[in-house]
């Protein structure tokens, strides 16, 4: 594990040598709030409020021109290519689309007969929409859907199937080998789809070098697009011309419109777009793009690790239970710690304005967003947990009082 600042004035001698450090002003995030969320809901970089804005002024301005004259029409693929950058995929190979699990569907579908047998596994243990997507496509199918004990997709790939792994657990925070996992499926005649929505933005991916064939992920999380913001597909050149795409829309006919009759698929990734792509939202994202380009992902990758490692030896000293693992290469950009009140815990925290989240039943997050977060802040957002942990200021009604949203 990275050797952690052990004094206040270690984390701000971190900072002082941080080449991120310029990074957080690109933000709008509110005074006194230390914001530990970014693995959930990534707060809005200004250029993305400026690129909506600009969306919303060429709306009112060109109206239904907007599409030819604001370059609308290709924004969904111009803003693919920008996040196969931050995959380690080619350009032509990523497309904005849908949500994930619409492009779970899409891609686990589309896999099925190209596996050896017609058969989807998924871990107890991954996001739940995951799962959900695999016995909602097994019912339609009749393909066999097994769902495996956690840590069980390298083993399942002798069987030949289509796997669906994410490669940063949302919980625990563990990272996959891809490149060992896809060299596992080529001996077996698997096909594996990445789920790579806490992956990316927070690791140096490189899809393309590890032999990876399909993936989908989110963008609202590092990314920092906006609540809702548009999802994106990966299929690598060698395979997407031999897809189809389960849910044909015309947005991903070779001529939209021609307003054929009959669905012909446009080349490559772009046949897996289906209705109209979402602008606002998409302006938004192409502008929160700004706020990571040009970053060297290997720094940004050992800087969320560096303030994870932070995290974890601070609550190691409070004696919590660490669930994610403590080598940095095994995990991502979020932390995980078991705390028996966390609900209250973490209603506690964000009175103190450091914003955290649980997951049932017993399971406190902490999200580590390298662009504008640095090891003062999150030393002093340990500390306030300690605080709060050793006075019992957490066990007051209205820090149980439960919100829909956790």
């Amino acid at each position: 594990m990275t050797q952690a600042p052990t004094t206040r004035e270690e984390a701000l001698q971190r900072d002082a040598a941080d080449p991120l450090a310029d990074r957080a002003a690109l933000f709008d995030l509110p005074d006194g709030v230390t914001y530990l969320v970014g693995h959930s809901l990534g707060p809005p970089p200004k250029s993305a409020r400026d690129r909506l804005a600009a969306a919303q002024t060429d709306w009112a301005a060109d109206l239904v021109r907007s599409w030819n004259s604001a370059g609308w029409i290709d924004l969904a693929e111009r803003t693919g290519d920008r996040l196969a950058a931050l995959i380690g995929a080619h350009p032509g190979e990523v497309i904005v689309a849908d949500s994930v699990s619409v492009n779970l569907f899409k891609l686990a579908a589309t896999a099925l007969p190209y596996a050896r047998t017609y058969a989807l596994f998924v871990e107890e243990d991954e996001f739940p929409t995951d799962q959900y997507i695999a016995a909602g496509l097994g019912g339609l199918s009749g393909a066999e859907v097994r769902q495996l004990a956690p840590g069980g997709s390298f083993d399942a790939l002798k069987a030949g199937g289509v796997v669906i792994k994410s490669a940063v657990n949302y919980r625990s925070s563990e990272v996959a080998d891809i490149a060992a996992h896809e060299r596992e499926a080529r001996r077996h005649g698997a096909l594996i789809i990445w789920d790579l929505s806490h992956a990316t933005g927070v690791l140096d991916l490189k899809l393309a070098e590890d032999g990876a064939f399909l993936a989908a992920g989110c963008t609202y999380k590092y990314l920092n697009g906006g609540p809702g913001a548009p999802a994106f597909v990966y299929a690598a050149a060698a395979l997407s011309p031999k897809l189809a795409n389960p849910l044909p829309g015309w947005m991903g006919h070779a001529a939209p419109f021609a307003f054929d009759g009959k669905y012909v698929p446009r080349d490559g990734v772009a046949r897996f777009a289906s209705g109209t792509p979402p602008i606002l939202s998409l302006a938004a994202l192409s502008g929160a793009l700004e706020a990571i380009e040009g970053v060297d992902l290997g720094q940004l990758q050992a800087k969320a690790r560096g303030l994870g490692a932070l995290a974890i030896a601070r609550a190691q000293a409070m004696g919590l239970e660490v669930l994610c693992p403590v080598e940095d290469g095994q995990r991502g950009g979020h932390v995980s710690l078991r705390i028996a009140e966390g609900y209250p815990v973490v209603q506690a925290l964000a009175a103190r304005g450091v914003m955290a989240d649980f997951r049932s039943p017993d399971t406190v997050r902490f999200g580590f967003s390298p662009l504008f977060l640095s090891y003062e802040t999150v030393w002093d957002a340990m500390a306030a947990l300690a605080e709060i942990l050793e006075s019992r200021s957490w066990d007051q009604p209205q820090f149980h009082a439960r919100a829909k949203v956790t």
